[in-house]
């Protein structure tokens, strides 16, 4: 276990705990995606729930998922063929006994959503199941076509709504766990208008998502700042697999675009992936060709546009049936026709984005992490499930589980620990951080992500990694200290801190692996089938 990174402060803001507001919560819930509220929903109506989201609760990785959700609805597909794509996907570094349970789960937890008014896309009456990279079978089901988590979150969102017990506070970004002891104790929140808050609570739960926005290339939201991640580490939780980041293989490539996700699913449906000489070239790289999971397309699309000196490749529908793409990739359709491009006679440009961290804090398979009092699921945390390659449509599947079985836990600790006494745990003032010359935010986040998608992207090597390293050590030296006052500041101490982190783990791991690949280390290495864990110490 490395200490990568000396924390300046434990955190981010000074605060005095006898003046600032206070708020009480049996539940305190860090983010609104599937993971979180899910949690929320499982929670017994007696308890008091409150769910925190950065932005609005409408906003989250959650919400962007195309493909669908992973599981065995086809009386033809087995349990078992999904377990072994699942673990064929991770590359020795599945916890077995967590995919064996995820994916035995799937089929209800696809049901209760089913239950709770979710609309999925059917054919004659069953629900359609569509295939991705990795899997051996057709298991995905899909809503809207390529919105599937549009479609999700807004059921998710209006039973949440529907619940007397739990309140959401939107637009309220988290800043730190509150820790004494051991246990965490509750969260430290800011609201625009109302500044800053205390909420203790006798069981916190971490759904704070991921961490695409520290790469210049990604398909993540803008609040995907691997907040989450960074406020676990600075209170002394372990965090494990940090140097898993995936990519996804097709993001759209246009001046001008937000990086708009392509699903795997276009592939499923036989879409081809060519080069700028309209070169077929996957079959180059794998046997699969574009069904491969996604750290080989990845791997091998970065590959031919070196190769070629090229920015992009191509998606190629041209040779699908036009009517049914249409009907079947509805919002890709009208995405790509805002760039004047027909998914159906027009090849795609695409290159590969982040997309998915795999790496978070270390969970049991009832979601506890490290520290007394603090639950983690969904994105944020790091389950054994995906190992070193997550396999398609098994990360929503992954925040339904472990958000209802988060909640059984926590049911249970609340029932054994009976009434709650209200009190103020006695945690120290915190001291003002320090005043720095102006910092340009702007200028100094486009320099990370570059620097991260340029030696920490889908191609690694030490002299790369050594420098990433060096350069993130020297901003962190005048940044991490800095007091900022709002959430641009925060977000890029954030950013910083989980960056090293990712950094550190990598140049540990002097192997290839999954979504981790090393030039300079290129095959797999047995000996290091195991988890590169980070703590920082003292903190807690």
């Amino acid at each position: 276990m490395k200490t990568p990174l000396p924390l300046p402060r434990r955190y981010l803001v000074g605060f005095d705990p006898r003046e600032l507001p206070h708020h009480f919560a049996d539940v305190v819930i860090v983010g609104g995606g599937i993971a979180g509220l899910r949690a929320a929903l499982g929670l017994p109506e007696s308890a008091r729930v409150l769910v925190v989201t950065k932005d609005e609760v409408r906003e989250s990785n959650s919400s962007y998922a195309q493909g669908g959700i992973a599981g065995v609805m086809d009386p033809e597909d087995r349990v078992e063929d999904h377990i072994a794509d699942t673990l064929s996907a991770g590359k020795g570094m599945c916890d077995p006994g967590i995919v064996d349970v995820v994916v035995r789960e799937a089929p209800e937890r696809i049901r209760e959503l089913m239950e709770m008014g979710a609309q999925f896309d059917t054919i004659g009456g069953q629900v359609s199941l569509g295939r991705e990279g990795g899997h051996s079978h057709a298991r995905i089901v899909h809503a809207l076509g390529d919105e599937t988590g549009r479609e999700i979150m807004r059921a998710i969102i209006e039973q949440t709504r529907g619940r007397p017990n739990v309140r959401v506070w939107q637009n309220c970004p988290t800043i730190d766990l509150l820790t004494l002891d051991g246990r965490c104790r509750g969260v430290l929140v800011w609201d625009r208008h109302r500044g800053f808050a205390l909420v203790w609570a006798r069981a916190v739960v971490l759904a704070a998502g991921g961490a695409g926005q520290l790469y210049r290339e990604t398909t993540n939201p803008a609040i995907a700042t691997a907040d989450g991640h960074a406020m676990a580490y600075r209170a002394g939780v372990e965090v494990r697999d940090m140097e898993f980041m995936q990519f996804h293989p097709t993001v759209l490539y246009m001046a001008g675009s937000a990086r708009h996700l392509l699903t795997e699913a276009l592939r499923g449906e036989g879409a081809y992936l060519r080069d700028c000489d309209g070169r077929r070239f996957m079959t180059d790289y794998d046997p699969r060709a574009e069904l491969a999971p996604r750290d080989a397309v990845s791997q091998a699309i970065a590959a031919q546009m070196a190769k070629t000196r090229h920015p992009n490749v191509y998606l190629d529908l041209t040779h699908l049936d036009a009517e049914f793409i249409r009907r079947r990739f509805p919002g890709i359709d009208r995405i790509c026709r805002g760039f004047d491009l027909d998914i159906t006679s027009d090849l795609i440009p695409v290159c590969p984005g982040a997309h998915y961290m795999i790496g978070g804090v270390t969970v049991d398979d009832r979601g506890r992490s490290s520290m007394d009092g603090l639950w983690a699921a969904g994105e944020v945390s790091s389950t054994g499930l995906h190992g070193a390659n997550r396999l398609a449509s098994n990360s929503l599947l992954e925040g339904l589980v472990f958000g209802a079985r988060v909640a059984e836990d926590v049911a249970d600790r609340l029932a054994a620990e009976g009434p709650w006494r209200l009190e103020v745990p006695p945690i120290a003032a915190e001291a003002p951080g320090e005043r720095r010359p102006l910092i340009d935010l702007g200028d100094l986040r486009e320099s990370l992500v570059a620097l991260m998608w340029r030696n920490m992207g889908i191609t690694r090597d030490a002299a790369g990694l050594a420098e990433a390293a060096r350069q993130v050590d020297r901003w962190c030296r005048y940044v991490l200290p800095h007091a900022f006052d709002d959430p641009a500041g925060w977000a890029v101490q954030n950013m910083l801190t989980t960056a090293r982190l990712m950094i550190a783990a990598a140049a540990e791991r002097a192997e290839s692996r999954g979504v981790h690949y090393r030039s300079d280390f290129p095959d797999t290495d047995p000996a290091w089938a195991r988890h590169i864990t980070l703590r920082a110490e003292g903190a807690s």
